[in-house]
């Protein structure tokens, strides 16, 4: 059986990919049979893409389009989501959990990205480099070593030590720091790299902190007046989270009033939507600051890896029913049946779909082959391996059963 073939022609199933998605995403799409891909360099205002969105099978982001309950009601046809980048606060998962729109990202591609230009931003702010470099462009020679340090024996502070904090660790120590870090759950520490208690205890140890946590109401501005004024004087702060992590008003006073040594900082509460637009920030011209267009993890190797990554989780998907790594849709992870034709069935969680599906099977006499259930909270998705001879009719049965959301017979 060939499990790349699927019963509703390859040709015909529509992929958007939005924000100029990496061509590597393209290639093993067409690679894969997929023919009908528009590809389009910027992200789409809400009214575009409830426009746009309307016969799309498959959708591929990055972290600019949002992708509102509205855009998602138009989506008639939308089977799943792939958020080229890390996090996926873009979409509203509870109505794309609703709906049955399996959502996908690449949680680990672009970590290596990210945690090499955490240590080179350190590097270049305690060698106080930013100011050197601005000199020398205005023709100014600034050779001296006043306050101009090694990482090495500095402490490096990490806030959130998941994929990537646990990499900068790694790095940081192999250069000669030490590492604290603070994280709201317990982890596991990596070489020599010590657990903080609290956020303020962090702060006040370390010559250098960098944030690797994500967008959430209770971390907003979690770096505020308060928490600065706890740090070592002469700190650094990194920020190549999220935007709204740190009070950048608070910041720049701090490094205005020289508490605060410098900063790099990659991502903004508000960002500009395309290229060339134009971009505030309280930090502008500041001493000792490095301001990046959130380009932390925007190398050529994280990209192809995202690529790869999300494009493989969502074939798949589309191929196999397996929704390993959805965000929405329950994981399963199925091997194939020979003989046998795959259906997809979601449902709402509610008591008695399981039971109501199996009794029309058996009412008319469909042999069911294999069976895989899995829900969360909101919904249940059965996978179910018909007797070829009848599962056109068997999915037209499973569309009746109370509760459905969505049918789709795979292969």
């Amino acid at each position: 059986m060939d499990t790349k073939a699927t019963s509703y022609p390859k040709d015909k199933i529509k992929i958007l990919l939005l924000e100029n998605i990496s061509d590597k995403a393209v290639e093993l799409f067409r690679a894969n049979g997929y023919s009908n891909i528009q590809k389009l360099s910027g992200a789409l205002s809400e009214e575009n893409l409830v426009k746009a969105i309307k016969d799309v099978h498959l959708l591929g982001i990055r972290s600019k389009s949002m992708i509102t309950p509205e855009v998602l009601s138009a989506a008639q046809k939308l089977q799943a989501i792939g958020c080229f980048c890390i996090g996926v606060n873009q979409v509203n998962l509870k109505e794309a959990t609703r709906q049955g729109v399996a959502v996908f990202n690449a949680p680990y591609s672009n970590t290596r990205s990210v945690a090499e230009l955490v240590i080179g931003a350190a590097i270049m702010l305690i060698r106080r480099i930013p100011d050197k470099n601005t000199a020398a462009h205005k023709g100014i020679w600034l050779k001296e070593a006043a306050g101009s340090y090694e990482l090495r024996g500095k402490t490096l502070g990490i806030i959130g030590y998941g994929n990537i904090g646990s990499q900068v660790s790694v790095l940081a120590e192999a250069l000669g720091m030490k590492v604290c870090f603070y994280d709201t759950e317990t982890k596991m520490p990596l070489g020599n790299a010590v657990d903080k208690k609290t956020l303020h205890d962090l702060v006040a140890s370390a010559d250098v902190v960098t944030l690797h946590v994500p967008d959430l109401p209770t971390t907003k501005n979690l770096i505020n007046e308060s928490v600065i004024k706890s740090f070592k004087k002469g700190g650094i702060l990194i920020n190549y989270a999220r935007g709204e992590v740190v009070d950048l008003t608070a910041l720049s006073e701090a490094i205005t009033a020289g508490h605060i040594s410098g900063a790099a900082i990659d991502v903004f509460p508000e960002e500009p939507e395309k290229n060339g637009d134009s971009f505030d920030t309280p930090l502008k011209n500041l001493s000792n600051v490095i301001l990046t267009p959130h380009i932390g993890g925007s190398t050529q190797e994280a990209q192809q890896n995202i690529g790869e990554d999300v494009s493989n989780k969502l074939f798949q998907f589309l191929e196999k029913g397996i929704t390993n790594g959805s965000h929405t849709v329950p994981a399963l992870n199925l091997p194939p049946q020979e003989g046998a034709h795959r259906i997809l069935h979601i449902h709402k969680n509610v008591p008695g779909v399981l039971s109501a599906i199996n009794t029309e099977m058996s009412k008319h006499d469909i042999n069911i082959v294999g069976q895989y259930l899995k829900t969360n909270d909101e919904i249940g998705y059965v996978v179910l391996d018909i007797d070829k001879k009848l599962s056109s009719h068997a999915a037209e049965l499973l569309r009746q059963v109370k509760g459905t959301i969505k049918v789709r017979l795979l292969y």
